[in-house]
């Protein structure tokens, strides 16, 4: 049973209840997310894999996950570095913001951002492909109706589009 940390709207820790919970009685939680770029400054995207019960065949950010109860950001973001796509490397804090979506628990999602050309070891679970990109392809994938995670699409249009 994976605990999560239940925050308030003032992004303090107010309980813990396992994740199930927290997406049954949609409380808020936090969230991370890192957005890696290579050296000719093309962004990472993974494919989320087909048998993920959301946003399943979906490109996303290279990492995102939950942050378990008593964790923080920063170690969080290390742990699902690791575990999805195998790589230890730098990271430097991008954003903090509140994130609101229908029928969703609320969430502060972090981001950071990392230098890193490669290569990537999926978790062959989880993630299909991690591929580069320049944010005006991803623009254009986004126009041709390519999905992407809602995260990211936030993420994407709030800093980049």
């Amino acid at each position: 049973m994976e605990m999560m940390d239940v925050v308030n709207d003032k992004d303090e820790v107010v309980g813990q209840v396992d994740k199930e919970d927290v997406y049954k009685k949609l409380l808020c939680h936090w969230i991370v997310h890192v957005l890696i770029f290579n050296d000719e400054g093309k962004l990472a995207l993974q494919l989320r894999h087909p048998n993920l019960s959301f946003a399943p065949n979906h490109w996303s950010t290279t990492v995102g996950g939950h942050v378990q109860a008593g964790e923080s950001y920063e170690d969080a973001t290390k742990r699902e570095m690791r575990e999805e796509v195998g790589v230890e490397t730098p990271i430097e804090y991008f954003s903090k913001d509140s994130y609101h979506a229908l029928g969703q628990p609320d969430k502060f999602i972090v981001c950071y951002r990392a230098k890193y050309n490669g290569p990537f070891q999926m978790e062959p679970e989880a993630v299909v492909e991690v591929e580069f990109f320049t944010i005006e392809e991803i623009k254009s994938m986004i126009e041709q109706g390519e999905k992407f995670h809602p995260e990211l699409l936030f993420i994407l249009k709030k800093y980049f589009l």
